[in-house]
């Protein structure tokens, strides 16, 4: 055999061996969610990020991903190939990256709710069970309540609870940096939580936007003359939120909430906290208010001491 017939049955070897190692390679089955989220980016960003979230993929993918295309942004529905063990090859998991969406469902959790009837949402809206969504959300955050941002998301259909929660309290927290350094100039997670719990409360409280700031404004002066909040809303938190607080009620509530018993703010927001509700308690009303009670019209009265109060309440 001549020295290049001999180079070339070489070269046509290695090429073999290269495309049956490929091969093999995408051949390989591994776990994966059955929805992922495909952040907007290179295909380098979307690499990085499938890594921080532990899923099976290398730099190796980067090079069957530039011949397959780019991964589309947004949710992806990812089909196993085996279904008893439910696996997925590497090259199909590759190529569904490319080619599939993930059938979406809206998500919505209204200002002033709370993370209890939230998950009960959740799970009616999903399928999911509720321990599963509630040991999840606990897995992701410190805060009982007040994370998530109150808005409309759009969720894949056959998401699971982990990587649900996981979503929407990092989505949440990119949120509520955004908002603290564009209202504050800065971002303080403590000093930023320690408002949303006002907020939660000023929620709650308040008829309506107007008077938010006149709300947060009671609170503080409050706050100043060493008098306790007093404030029903704050009673309001998880599976209370919508009960009518009652003196018996008042009487029995041992919780960190309740603000008739406890002096100062609660350790922690009482619900979700609107942006207005947030700007609100950043920037109260100038007014010396230390009272409010409902009137006819079904917004509030406030006066400075408890005789016009009285009178307010007569």
């Amino acid at each position: 055999m001549s020295k290049i017939a001999t180079l070339l049955y070489v070269f046509l070897n290695m090429v073999l061996f290269f495309f049956i190692s490929i091969f093999y390679y995408l051949s390989l089955n591994a776990s994966y969610p059955s929805v992922i989220n495909v952040p907007k980016g290179s295909i380098e960003v979307i690499i990085t990020h499938f890594k921080k979230n532990n899923l099976d993929i290398n730099n190796f993918d980067k090079f069957i991903l530039r011949i397959l295309g780019s991964p589309q942004s947004g949710w992806i529905e990812i089909k196993p190939t085996n279904i008893i063990n439910n696996t997925t090859s590497k090259g199909s998991f590759l190529y569904q990256l490319t080619t599939s969406k993930a059938a979406l469902k809206d998500l919505t959790l209204i200002p002033g709710e709370t993370m209890y009837f939230f998950i009960e949402n959740i799970s009616s809206t999903f399928g999911l069970n509720k321990q599963e969504l509630i040991d999840a959300y606990n897995e992701f955050t410190k805060y009982p309540d007040g994370v998530i941002y109150p808005n409309t998301y759009k969720i894949p259909i056959g998401i699971g609870p982990r990587y649900l929660m996981s979503y929407l309290i990092n989505q949440s927290m990119k949120e509520h940096k955004k908002n603290a350094i564009k209202i504050l100039g800065r971002y303080d997670e403590k000093q930023w939580f320690n408002y949303i719990t006002i907020a939660s409360i000023v929620q709650k409280e308040a008829a309506n936007i107007q008077e938010m700031p006149i709300v947060a404004a009671v609170i503080y002066n409050r706050l100043k003359a060493k008098m306790p909040l007093q404030m029903d809303g704050s009673l309001n938190y998880g599976e209370f939120s919508h009960s009518k607080i009652t003196p018996e009620r008042i009487r029995k509530d041992k919780s960190v909430y309740n603000t008739y018993l406890n002096r100062g703010i609660p350790p922690y927001p009482v619900g979700s906290a609107s942006i207005d509700a947030i700007i609100a308690t950043i920037r109260p009303a100038n007014v010396d208010y230390l009272y409010f009670v409902r009137n006819k019209s079904g917004s509030h009265s406030f006066s400075k001491n408890y005789k016009e109060h009285l009178n307010n309440i007569n």
